[in-house]
């Protein structure tokens, strides 16, 4: 024991010393050693010569700098750590301070709320709805229309609010179908001296139940006694797309190319959401609105927000406070649609102003049901009383007639249509101004959803695609495989084999529709792949394509690669 003792002593010793020696070196060189540096200096000084005491003198000022950089950073990281310290100490009381700010915040907020639950109470969309007052707020079951027009009505509501310290407003319900009320809606002066006007059109039958959706009510009211027109079903798909380009032309003054009016038309037979794409001024939105004007029914347009962000956007949302269901235009369009044979067009203007598979993710879902009778949405958990009458259980069906048409300009205000969209659509680029031309007034046209979709099975039947171009595409699909790893995925050959007959039967040529599908659909991955591998490879696919469908086919497809390798 006493051995180990005597190692760890003389260990520990030697460890000391030479801390100790180093102290004491360190010392001696950047502060007691400066007496010798000066001493040496003094002594060569006088005896060297110009250029070498120059660089004597650099040399001990360079010397002098370094310990007075060591306690420059030395003193300015002591600075820095009480800084932070500081620093972290203000961010704590900052810290809190947001909390007890951002509580105030939500405080507030639910106070407008609370105010804006009101004021929606006394409004039904556009359209104004009976208001009861405050106690809307908390009774469990929703007054009539009939009790608030009144005059018990009007006295318990007067009651009530007089004990809330409100004053609850009486209204006077006017039919407005068919301008009962007058070219503007205006009650008579009787009504406007007893209470308030409420432009909701309710029928007498209705008045005793409470409406939880008036828009889609007055769907209702307006089809009760709705007479069908006499629809023209014998018109053929060629027909069909020239009359509405007559009719575009000598109604509207709004000229497009046959080829563009036949995308359309057998877009419509490959998919339930159409996408219009490119430079503004080529007719886009008109496109939509004159070929539903053509149908004697009228699209509706729906401007699509930047804060569009999920589908209460589109379909609207119950509102627990006032027991009521806010719609919109695009919900009443929808609804509307299952009353209506003709084809319904909604125009989803500007639509890649939000993100697409945000809000209009539900609605992509259920159109990719197989069964029609699985097109439903889900809209209040439960049926209620005086529901509209084409709602089943709080949902509503989504119209085989019904067709969705997307705008779409491509700059830095937009967002970037994913391909999740774009397979299940049909896009039609409209980049170019068709000319103007004379023509004789062409009439619209009536013709059922119903027989639309006949002449598009019917087409099928009559102009299947042609075997030889069965083969080509087989090899271009092998070819593409091959080199860029792209694919016709089922989804996409499915919708080939619906747009080709329907173009071919409205006067087009079924390599002409190959050709638009090919460089829509499948080609546009290009531009999502490596830059510098489409441009190294798409001279040689273009070359293959010509050799394959001629020197003079597939244009289409041959000048979207050239502009993608351009791009490059």
């Amino acid at each position: 024991m006493s051995e180990f003792l005597k190692f760890a002593y003389e260990l520990l010793s030697q460890v000391v010393y030479n801390i100790v020696t180093w102290l004491v070196a360190f010392l001696k060189l950047f502060i007691t050693g400066w007496a010798e540096y000066f001493l040496i200096f003094r002594t060569y000084f006088p005896t060297l010569e110009v250029f070498a005491k120059i660089l004597s003198v650099i040399l001990m000022i360079i010397l002098f700098a370094i310990p007075v950089l060591l306690v420059i950073i030395l003193v300015r990281h002591m600075i820095l750590r009480h800084q932070l310290k500081a620093d972290k100490t203000d961010n704590a009381a900052l810290y809190k301070e947001i909390g007890r700010l951002n509580k105030q915040v939500l405080s507030l907020m639910e106070e407008k709320n609370s105010i804006l639950a009101l004021k929606v109470n006394a409004m039904g969309g556009t359209k104004r709805i009976p208001y009861v007052g405050a106690s809307a707020l908390t009774d469990d079951v929703l007054p009539t229309v009939g009790e608030v027009t009144s005059g018990k009505g009007l006295a318990e509501a007067a009651a009530t609010a007089a004990g809330a310290g409100a004053v609850a407003a009486g209204a006077v319900i006017t039919a407005a179908e068919g301008g009962v009320a007058g070219a503007a809606g205006v009650p008579s002066a009787a009504a406007m001296a007893s209470a308030p006007v409420v432009n909701a059109v309710i029928s007498e039958a209705k008045k005793n139940i409470g409406h939880r959706f008036p828009k889609l009510t007055l769907v209702d009211e307006k089809y009760a006694n709705y007479q069908i027109p006499e629809y023209n079903n014998d018109i053929t798909l060629e027909e069909f797309a020239e009359g509405y380009r007559l009719f575009a032309a000598s109604q509207l003054k709004l000229y497009y190319t046959p080829e563009i009016v036949r995308r359309f038309v057998a877009g419509m037979a490959a998919s339930k959401l159409l996408i219009l794409e490119g430079i503004s001024g080529t007719g886009k939105t008109s496109l939509p609105y004159s070929f539903s004007r053509y149908l004697y029914n009228p699209a509706t347009i729906v401007s699509v927000q930047p804060s569009y962000r999920d589908r209460s956007e589109l379909l609207g949302y119950f509102n627990e406070f006032s027991k009521r269901f806010n719609e919109t235009e695009f919900l009443r369009a929808l609804y509307e649609a299952n009353y209506r044979e003709e084809p319904t067009l909604i125009v989803l203007d500007e639509m890649n102003l939000a993100r697409i598979e945000y809000y209009f993710a539900e609605m992509l879902s259920v159109l990719e049901m197989p069964s029609k009778d699985e097109w439903v949405l889900d809209l209040v958990p439960t049926a209620w009383e005086g529901d509209p009458v084409k709602m089943d259980g709080g949902k509503i069906h989504v119209s085989d007639a019904t067709w969705f048409v997307g705008t779409a300009n491509n700059d830095d205000s937009t967002f970037t249509i994913t391909d999740k969209v774009y397979d299940r659509a049909m896009p039609i680029e409209l980049n170019e101004r068709a000319d103007a031309f004379e023509c004789d007034p062409q009439p619209a046209c009536y013709v059922t959803t119903e027989h639309l979709e006949y002449l598009f099975q019917k087409a099928k039947v009559e102009h299947p695609i042609s075997d030889d171009l069965m083969d080509k595409m087989q090899k271009l699909d092998s070819y593409l495989v091959t080199r860029f790893k792209l694919s016709f995925g089922n989804r996409i050959m499915k919708q080939m084999y619906d747009f080709i007959p329907v173009y071919v039967a409205c006067g087009g040529t079924e390599l002409d529709a190959m050709d638009y599908i090919v460089a829509r659909k499948v080609l546009k991955k290009f531009e999502s792949m490596n830059v510098s591998f489409v441009r190294d490879e798409i001279t040689g696919l273009i070359n293959y394509i010509e050799k394959t469908f001629g020197k003079a086919g597939m244009e289409d497809s041959k000048s979207y690669l050239r502009r993608i390798q351009n791009l490059y």
